[in-house]
């Protein structure tokens, strides 16, 4: 199972959207959109979770495509950095 980072979004895009894109080069596992916690407004950026050959199609297809009216940037998301908690 492959993580696929998908930036620039279209803000008025939906999983069922981004599930029906991806579809085309496979099963997808899981989309999840990423909203800010204070506004709930997209941010533009999601993940996609398919199996690895599946995703690594996928990512060279869709990668710099446009969908929407944007440019999309695809490719293999990477683990996210351990963050230090907030001083305030």
């Amino acid at each position: 199972m492959k993580t696929i980072y998908v930036g620039n979004l279209p803000f008025g895009s939906s999983e069922d959207d981004i599930r029906q894109l991806f579809a085309q080069y496979g099963s997808v596992q899981s989309v999840k959109l990423i909203t800010d916690r204070d506004t709930g407004r997209p941010r533009g950026f999601g993940f996609v979770e398919m199996e690895g050959g599946d995703a690594d199609s996928a990512i060279e297809a869709l990668n710099g495509q446009e969908f929407g009216g944007r440019s999309l940037r695809i490719n293999e998301a990477r683990e996210r950095a351990e963050r230090r908690p907030r001083r305030f």
